[in-house]
């Protein structure tokens, strides 16, 4: 399915939305969400994400009370929620079609906030039935947003950084990791470039470094954030949420790509540039 707007403005419309009305979602928007959910790309190195929305219906008004947030989420009309198999890069691919669906949700005027952490785990597993062979990484909360958000938003936006982003010559290099890469160099992805600064992360840590090569090739990295990881599981127990950061990234680039009629494919390349110390090569998109 299209987007009605383009993704631009899309990503700029988007946030991190944790108070919605007290509203269910409409017969129309649940089917519409639905039916996108049948209809999602082929996550880029094919791992099986199954997805389902858990909403409120005015004959199971109480069918959410369950699906625990830690008070960070208030009033969400639903929960998309995701189960991926196992597979080397399966949280990659689980973040990829997860984010085309908020980009989607967003499209329609819906507000989503990504949880990797506060959640009832045990609960949205039991909801959506999840087999011993998968993973529950995140879900989504959706719902109608508020005019008004809760101090526990606002705390919460303010803690993360969510309003800023790191500048171009943190993120993306020209040739290898000592060249830096500006928008008039980028040429003709320099908008699916900012797509990829603009996408949302765990905490707002940014993990993602791109190297381009001269035959507008570009090279993704995962740039660990030192100790987040390790610190995530042991007080969450958490599955890799900068994996799954990576595969957002992915999804903004391969986006806006596509919009910009910009063929090209993901694929691995042992002539990628070294990633030196914390990093790890994870795809690079080939043009074609």
């Amino acid at each position: 399915m299209e987007f009605s707007e383009s993704l631009h403005t899309i990503v700029t419309k988007r946030y991190s939305c944790r108070t919605y009305r007290q509203e269910k979602l409409s017969d129309d928007d649940r089917l519409e969400l639905e039916a996108y959910m049948d209809d999602v790309p082929v996550p880029p190195f094919g791992s099986n994400v199954r997805l389902q929305l858990k909403a409120a219906s005015p004959d199971d008004e109480k069918s959410l009370q369950n699906l625990g947030t830690y008070g960070v989420i208030r009033n969400p009309a639903g929960f998309i929620v995701g189960a991926v198999g196992e597979g080397e890069k399966n949280l990659e691919d689980f973040g990829f079609i997860m984010e085309h669906l908020i980009l989607f949700a967003t499209d329609m005027d819906l507000g989503t906030c990504w949880l990797g952490g506060t959640f009832s785990r045990s609960a949205f597993a039991g909801a959506i039935g999840l087999r011993h062979d998968e993973l529950l990484p995140a879900v989504v909360s959706v719902g109608y947003p508020a005019k008004k958000k809760s101090m526990m938003d606002a705390m919460i936006r303010f803690s993360a950084g969510s309003n800023r982003r790191k500048p171009w010559e943190e993120l993306f290099f020209d040739g290898s990791f000592h060249g830096r890469l500006d928008q008039a160099g980028a040429g003709m992805y320099a908008d699916a470039l900012e797509m990829v600064r603009r996408a949302p992360s765990a905490s707002n840590k940014q993990p993602w470094r791109v190297v381009r090569s001269s035959d507008d090739s570009f090279h993704f990295y995962l740039d660990r954030t030192q100790g987040y990881s390790g610190s995530s599981k042991k007080l969450f127990g958490l599955l890799d949420l900068q994996r799954v950061d990576m595969g957002i990234a992915m999804c903004h680039f391969q986006r806006a790509a596509d919009e910009m009629d910009l063929n090209g494919s993901w694929i691995t390349d042992p002539e990628s540039p070294l990633p030196g110390e914390n990093r790890e090569y994870l795809v690079s998109w080939k043009s074609t």
